[in-house]
């Protein structure tokens, strides 16, 4: 695999993305670099082209196989192990957002929990529960949905982003016919 003027771009920015969702700048390179490769690549190849060392490489390697974004491959004949990307771009996808939520969502829900079933000792403690239940329910919400999102198939979930804010729209037009509540 050669380093175009073109993979660079990418495989710079990538890395620069990978920080925000989660893993290391060096980790979102490789992970880059092993998405735009036709066919596997041994680990030395993987130092060399980022220019970056073995053991680097190494422990991001570590840490993709942890997020279940890369398969290891052997060729007969070669002792080196070959890395590839498991599964489509949507898999990956997918893995990152279970991670993340893993990571990031589920914590900060349980810390949540915990402060909900504290009883107030005050006003102030009151409206901060109050508070903070609502941030709950909101990131709960979040995840069911997200969770849900996960479960549709690849061709489902195309059609429904491709649906964007036509949703909207219907939700607007349906809000129009239901009955009005009375305050």
């Amino acid at each position: 695999m050669q380093m175009t003027p073109m993979i660079e771009s990418f495989v710079c920015h990538f890395g620069e993305m990978g920080s925000r969702w989660g893993f290391n700048r060096t980790v979102g390179q490789i992970y880059a670099l092993l998405v735009v490769s036709e066919q596997p690549i041994c680990a030395n190849d993987i130092a060399e082209l980022l220019g970056i060392s073995r053991g680097n490489v190494s422990m991001g390697l570590k840490e993709l196989g942890s997020w279940q974004l890369v398969q290891v491959q052997h060729k007969a004949g070669d002792r080196k192990e070959y890395y590839f990307c498991r599964g489509s771009i949507w898999d990956m996808a997918n893995k990152v957002f279970e991670e993340r939520r893993k990571r990031e969502m589920d914590p900060t829900l349980s810390l949540l929990r915990d402060i909900m079933m504290d009883e107030a000792a005050n006003n102030q403690e009151a409206y901060a529960q109050k508070r903070i239940t609502e941030i709950h329910d909101l990131l709960e919400n979040i995840t069911e949905w997200t969770q849900s999102l996960q479960s549709l198939s690849p061709e489902k979930l195309n059609t429904l982003m491709k649906l964007g804010s036509g949703v909207g729209k219907v939700l607007e037009f349906t809000d129009k016919f239901r009955p009005k509540k009375d305050a």
